[in-house]
């Protein structure tokens, strides 16, 4: 079992940065590989970033490249989402995952946590 808390998210003007975090707890995590996912009212469940603990690979998806980085502290248990160039349309509850493989594929995650909400005003 792998207990995961996000926190961070809030309210940011376009333009604006902010850093996601996820404390990560239980089961080896070092094994896992960690995934961020945001969810917009309506819309589907959406990957933005994962990373493989042990060996630091990530994946970005084009959607986000350039703007979304992903990294992780060994010591903290903790994985990080640092989004910059912040635009409404990113507005959303963003959740972090874990899973066995680094993937973008949602169905993939085993664990989740109960996500924060990403509001960014125009």
């Amino acid at each position: 079992q792998v207990q995961l808390v996000e926190s961070g998210g809030g309210l940011v003007q376009a333009g604006g940065s902010l850093r996601l975090s996820c404390a990560a707890s239980g089961r080896t995590v070092s094994r896992y590989t960690m995934g961020w996912f945001r969810q917009a009212p309506g819309k589907e469940r959406e990957f933005v970033a994962a990373i493989n603990w042990s060996s630091g690979n990530t994946l970005i998806p084009e959607s986000v490249q350039g703007r979304f980085a992903i990294s992780r502290d060994n010591a903290k248990n903790t994985v990080y989402l640092q989004m910059a160039s912040l635009q409404p349309k990113d507005t959303a509850v963003y959740y972090c995952a874990a899973g066995v493989v680094l993937t973008a594929r949602l169905g993939d995650y085993d664990y989740w946590g109960q996500g924060t909400q990403v509001t960014v005003s125009s």
